[in-house]
């Protein structure tokens, strides 16, 4: 459902925006915000809502779930955001799968997607450890939205959703070979933010980083 609303609403929004890159953007940008506040309050109470290999991974390394857990988590994401890229695409009349040609690289880019995850990452470690759960999905779908606008990359911050947006040749595209260095960027980011909450807020013997239920 993530997939689908990114990419499907950038496909909407390119064909609606008459070559106005901004405003295509821009209604991108805010169908993705509220499609994060609606899937993370639906999915949250089930799953702690991991859509993003980068914060499965984290978290298991700070005991939140078990590698066993975290590895079906990945398996669901990646197969999940194909999933929906697929459906965006048939839904608009297009190849259900047709890599993307949309060139994604660069140092800029790169440190795009380290500042976008790594934000991304603060945003919910300090958000689940300093306030109620309940301001999470507000605060994330919050963030993504700002960060579409100030990263050159327009944010992806998600392995997964790297991996889908490379088989969908429209606006919310990024070239396969775009994929690996995005993905490197996107974990040292979430690593760097972990690391970071760790010394901020350090966690009591009994405490998990993210609640799950």
């Amino acid at each position: 459902m993530l997939l689908a609303a990114v990419v499907g609403s950038g496909i909407m929004a390119e064909r609606l925006a008459g070559g106005n890159i901004a405003l295509a953007l821009l209604a991108n940008t805010i169908a993705t915000g509220a499609a994060l506040v609606a899937l993370i309050l639906t999915f949250g109470p089930v799953s702690g809502a991991h859509f993003n290999p980068a914060v499965t991974v984290c978290d298991a390394w700070q005991k939140g779930i078990s590698y066993g857990d975290a590895f079906y988590y990945l398996v669901g994401q990646v197969a999940g955001a194909l999933a929906g890229v697929m459906v965006a695409n048939a839904m608009f009349g297009l190849p259900v799968v047709f890599a993307s040609t949309k060139a994604r690289t660069g140092g800029s880019q790169w440190l795009s997607e380290f500042i976008a995850t790594f934000g991304l990452l603060a945003v919910i470690w300090g958000c689940s450890r300093l306030h109620k759960a309940v301001v999470v999905p507000f605060a994330v779908a919050a963030y993504i939205t700002a960060a579409y606008w100030f990263t050159s990359s327009t944010s992806f911050a998600n392995p997964a959703v790297t991996i889908a947006r490379s088989l969908s040749d429209t606006f919310a595209g990024v070239r396969p070979v775009d994929m690996p260095a995005f993905i490197v960027a996107q974990f040292l980011g979430a690593i760097a933010a972990t690391l970071l909450f760790r010394w901020l807020v350090p966690l009591k013997p009994d405490e998990v980083l993210m609640p799950h239920e």
